[in-house]
């Protein structure tokens, strides 16, 4: 009977938790004109924000029934679905002040937009205005901005139950909303791989284009590493690049009763063998993390790093498709922490596509150090 009884709760636990909808991806060969200008770049962003803006606020009209139902969720978390809302419509105003800005040189998808219900008037009827020659983008965006919702709204009704990158415990917790616009930084986890692996090609590609981004390393894979090569293998691999932490093993640190273990050996393996390329950030992974923690963190100088664009790169999407992914959302957003995978295959084509088409629109790349110890 309690064999039988413990099924059962499992069963209803995992029916709460409902398996979520595929990550969403927007093919970038819809949108009619090159980001080959900062110009350009910031039409390409009044669209993005618009079409989503659209989306977020039809969203607002359903209620918690209809809603749970949509995010394949029996209870959801409303207080919390509510402040991310409110938090988006903040990032999405201030994201179309700074796309606005270069209304005089390109006037498409410029309308009178002085406020936040400004906006929130003018996403209603964005779709029926677009133009013809944006036409075969909008019903594409429309659909990618409705998934890519959902994960957000999904990641809100489950926390704090399940902590995730969608929301900070503590001020002490880094997002990307603190980088300035136009500025994104790049981030890497799970690595690194064997000796010869995709790691080593996508640190390799990012020294030749003189770009830097964060490793988050596991403990374990570090040291497997390190043992597998020479003295000056790990410092080799990470030159001109900087390495956080992870823990000792990819799995959720917050219900591993050995959490602080795991951070204190990733981190003094960290310190010992490239001192240099240390930051003291640490990547939850899953972005799952205690909410009584951050004591510990003071105590190890250590700060919690999330990020807000994922590359979902570890996924069922082809590495061009999770570029295409992270593109729309550096659009939509404007800046921001980006996370791919770099032990695995689909992280550096995917960052190359990344930069080959950014390479004229007025991006910058943040400095892993400067980010690292700010």
């Amino acid at each position: 009977m309690r064999i039988a009884l413990a099924v059962v709760a499992i069963l209803m636990s995992l029916s709460v938790q409902a398996a979520p909808t595929p990550f969403a991806s927007l093919d970038r060969d819809l949108w009619p004109e090159r980001l080959d200008s900062p110009v350009l770049f910031d039409v390409a962003s009044r669209a993005q924000i618009l079409s989503f803006a659209q989306v977020l606020q039809e969203s607002e009209q359903l209620d918690e029934t209809a809603l749970a139902a949509r995010l394949q969720l029996r209870q959801i978390n409303l207080q919390m679905i509510r402040s991310v809302r409110a938090r988006m419509w903040q990032r999405l105003w201030k994201s179309y002040e700074q796309a606005q800005l270069s209304c005089e040189q390109d006037a498409s998808f410029c309308f009178p937009v002085t406020s936040m219900d400004d906006l929130r008037t003018q996403a209603v009827s964005f779709s029926a205005n677009v133009g013809e020659f944006y036409s075969e983008w909008v019903e594409p965006s429309r659909r990618f901005h409705v998934s890519y919702l959902d994960e957000q709204l999904r990641k809100a009704a489950l926390f704090p139950q399940t902590t995730s990158e969608i929301e900070r415990l503590s001020e002490q917790e880094r997002t990307g909303d603190e980088l300035n616009d136009r500025l994104f930084l790049l981030t890497f986890v799970g690595g690194p791989g064997p000796e010869g692996s995709a790691s080593d090609g996508l640190a390799d590609y990012l020294r030749r284009q003189r770009v830097s981004g964060i490793f988050f390393v596991l403990g374990s894979r570090l040291q497997q590493r390190r043992d597998a090569g020479t003295p000056d293998t790990l410092r080799h691999l990470y030159a001109r690049q900087c390495v956080g932490l992870q823990g000792w093993e990819y799995r959720s640190h917050a219900q591993w009763q050995g959490w602080q273990d795991s951070l204190k050996r990733s981190q003094a393996r960290i310190q010992s063998e490239l001192p240099e390329q240390y930051v003291p950030l640490f990547r939850p992974p899953y972005g799952q993390r205690r909410a009584d923690g951050q004591a510990f963190m003071q105590a190890q100088e250590l700060q919690v790093s999330l990020w807000d664009i994922d590359a979902q790169d570890n996924g069922p999407l082809t590495a061009e498709a999770s570029a295409h992914r992270v593109l729309s959302l550096m659009l939509l957003w404007r800046k921001g922490v980006i996370q791919f995978h770099d032990s695995l295959p689909n992280a550096q084509p995917a960052v190359t596509w990344l930069l080959e088409h950014t390479a004229q629109s007025g991006i910058g790349w943040e400095d892993c150090q400067d980010y690292g110890h700010r």
